[in-house]
């Protein structure tokens, strides 16, 4: 039997309902939520979410940086505007990875199978190139 949600479950609850409740408040806020939780990330995940930061603003700048669930996320611009991708640090959930995500707002479908989820324990330069076009074609 379970004994309800972990600790770190009911964290990204409760951030989530704070987001909904600031919803509408701005890109500059929600860009500063956004840098603020990867200042909070340990090493090695703060750098990773920096790099991923980096990778998807300049692959997809039409995407607003804001957070989701605590965490880092990418979303179409506008009111109410959908996830795109999406960066969970494994410290923060207590896992042996960190995960990037794409949300079923990306357009990645390809013959019946594509990727949604990526474990993430270093960038090599060809992982950031392959994120780079990744994320490009899930905004396309």
């Amino acid at each position: 039997m379970t004994e309800g949600f972990s600790a770190e479950e009911r964290a990204a609850v409760k951030a989530r309902a704070q987001e909904l409740k600031n919803a509408g408040r701005g890109k500059d806020k929600d860009e500063a939520a956004l840098l603020a939780a990867i200042a909070e990330m340990g090493e090695p995940d703060r750098a990773l979410a920096e790099r991923v930061h980096a990778i998807v603003t300049a692959a997809a700048p039409e995407l607003a940086p804001k957070t989701w669930y605590g965490q880092p996320a990418y979303a179409r611009p506008g009111k109410g505007g959908k996830v795109v991708c999406f960066f969970r640090s494994g410290l923060k959930d207590k896992e042996r990875y960190s995960s990037l995500g794409f949300t079923a707002e990306a357009n990645l479908d390809e013959d019946g199978f594509w990727p949604t989820s990526y474990a993430v324990t270093e960038l090599s330069e060809d992982a950031e190139a392959a994120l780079f076009q990744l994320v490009k074609r899930a905004v396309s």
